[in-house]
C-alpha cells in the first residue's frame, strides 16, 4: 500500500528532545492535576510562574502536551459498561470505515497491534445491547472476519502516559 494511502493512519513527525528533569516533574503534575495553576506549578518545580507558563507553551507547541481534558466516571454519565474488543480484519491497518468508529460516542480508543488480532478498541456503552449494537456495526464494515469481546468486571488503574523522573 503507497505510504499516500496510509497518510491519516500514520502521521511522521520530526523527533522531539527528550524532556529535561523539570519538564518531566511538569508533566508528571499535570497529569495527575490539569487545573493547576502556574503559581502552584512554580511552586513545586522551583521556578517562577512565567517561567512554567513558557515551558508549558513549549511543550504543548512540540506536542508532547496533546491536549488537557476532563476525566470523566463512566457509570456516572451512564456508560457504565467498559469493554475491549479485538478486531481481526482481512487486511493490516484501517480502513475509512474503521477510523469512522472514531466519531462514535461510545469509542474511547482505537489502536493497531501486533499479534493475533489486528486492532483493539476501547469501548463504553450504557449495557450489553448498546455493545451489542456496536459489535453489528463492526461486522457490518467489508473486511471485519471476527472480533472477541472482553468485558472489564472492575478497573483498578486507569490513567494516561506519566514520565519517570531519574
Amino acid at each position: 500500500m503507497p505510504d499516500s494511502e496510509t497518510n491519516e493512519v500514520r502521521k511522521r513527525t520530526a523527533p522531539v528532545e527528550v524532556p529535561d528533569v523539570t519538564d518531566r516533574r511538569l508533566l508528571r503534575l499535570l497529569a495527575e492535576d490539569a487545573t493547576r495553576s502556574y503559581a502552584e506549578l512554580g511552586r513545586l518545580v522551583h521556578l517562577s510562574p512565567p517561567a512554567v507558563h513558557e515551558r508549558v507553551k513549549r511543550l504543548k507547541r512540540e506536542g508532547v502536551i496533546t491536549g488537557t481534558v476532563a476525566t470523566l466516571d463512566g457509570a456516572k454519565i451512564g456508560c457504565p459498561l467498559l469493554s475491549f474488543i479485538h478486531v481481526d480484519t482481512d487486511g493490516w491497518g484501517l480502513s475509512g470505515p474503521v477510523l469512522a468508529l472514531r466519531d462514535l460516542a461510545d469509542v474511547e480508543e482505537i489502536h493497531t497491534v501486533a499479534g493475533d488480532t489486528c486492532l483493539i478498541l476501547k469501548v463504553r456503552t450504557r449495557d450489553t445491547q448498546a455493545l451489542e449494537a456496536l459489535l453489528e456495526r463492526l461486522y457490518s464494515i467489508e473486511g471485519v472476519r471476527g472480533t472477541r469481546s472482553f468485558i472489564a468486571l472492575r478497573s483498578y488503574l486507569e490513567r494516561g502516559p506519566k514520565p519517570d523522573i531519574p
